[in-house]
This record gives C-alpha cells, structure tokens and sequence, in this order.
C-alpha cells in the first residue's frame, strides 16, 4: 500500500466499528461503488462523493431528481454508472425507512451482529471470504427492504469497513484491537 489515502484509511478508519447513520450510509454507498472497480478507484474520488452527495445526508440524497441524478453522471469525480447513481438515491429512501422503523440505520445493522463486531482470525489473505452467512442475511433483508447493489460481497465488504466484522489479519499492527467508535 503506497497511496497515503489507502495507508491512512486502513490505520484509521477501516475495521473500526460505525455507530453514526451518516458513516453507515457513506460506507454502503461507497462499497456499492466499489463493485467491479478498485477501493483505492473509490477512495481517490471520495471526497467529491461526499460534496455532491451531500455529505451523504440521506435526507438530502432522498430528494434528488432526475435532473440532479443526470448532472452527477456528467461528473467524473465520481464512478458515472447510472444504476449505481440512481441506487444511491432510491437506497437513501430505504435507509431512511430503516432508520424510522428501527429508531437509526445502526440499531438495525448492529442486530445482525449481536450488537458485537464478529472477531475473525485470518492469517492470510486468501483466508478471508467474499461473503458470509451473516452478508448474506443481511443482503437479503437489505433488498427485500429496496435496497440495490447490496449483494453479499457488497455487504461483506461494507462490514468489514464499518467494523461489524473486525478482520485485521494476524500479522497486521490493529490485529485484535478494540477500537473506539468511528465519528465523522
């Protein structure tokens, strides 16, 4: 890992356990993004994410219009593929169903996990899986809430990064740290 965007996200940010809807709604939008690309394509490009997703206010991103979704995919500071776009739009407005029948997006994502990030023990990297039992509970129940670009994979990822599995290989220095809770 040579970018320093990647460095400092690894050391700082990913696998640390996520109690803010906004964080949430940030990393899902982002791992969707991320699917068929690199993470370092995404995370080159996320600081103009979060400026014309509005600082990913799911509010804000619920409103949008076709206008503004046409617009976007005329910016090249983000990945231009119109059904991962309009996805962040209509996920927004499922998010924000969550958040009104849970009370917050964290009370129902944390539910999966017993409210305890999953602590794995993966030496290397051809140990970890694309996608478990639990991704693949949570990605059902994810769409069948009218969420999209939320497969398995997806979501494993996007657990990985929100810190509800805390898989920090053995020989990495945050191997089995118990990390804070990430703001933004």
């Amino acid at each position: 890992m040579k970018n320093p965007l990647y460095v400092d996200y690894h050391d700082k940010e990913w696998g640390r356990p996520v109690h803010d809807d906004y964080l949430h709604f940030e990393m899902i939008t982002l791992e969707g993004a991320q699917a068929g690309l690199s993470w370092e394509t995404i995370l080159n490009k996320r600081e103009n994410y979060r400026k014309v997703f509005s600082g990913f206010d799911p509010k804000k991103v619920a409103r949008f219009s076709q206008a503004k979704i046409e617009k976007l995919l005329q910016d090249p500071g983000i990945v231009r593929n119109r059904l991962k776009v309009e996805s962040t739009v209509s996920n927004a407005k499922a998010f924000l169903e969550i958040q009104r029948e849970f009370g917050s997006f964290d009370k129902y994502i944390w539910q999966f996990v017993g409210g305890q990030p999953i602590i794995s023990d993966f030496k290397n990297l051809s140990d970890y899986p694309s996608k478990t039992e639990v991704s693949d509970t949570i990605s059902k129940d994810l769409k069948k809430k009218g969420f999209r670009f939320v497969g398995s994979t997806i979501v494993y990822a996007y657990m990985q990064a929100a810190g509800l599995t805390q898989d920090h290989a053995k020989g990495c220095m945050h191997y089995q740290k118990r990390f804070r809770t990430r703001k933004r």
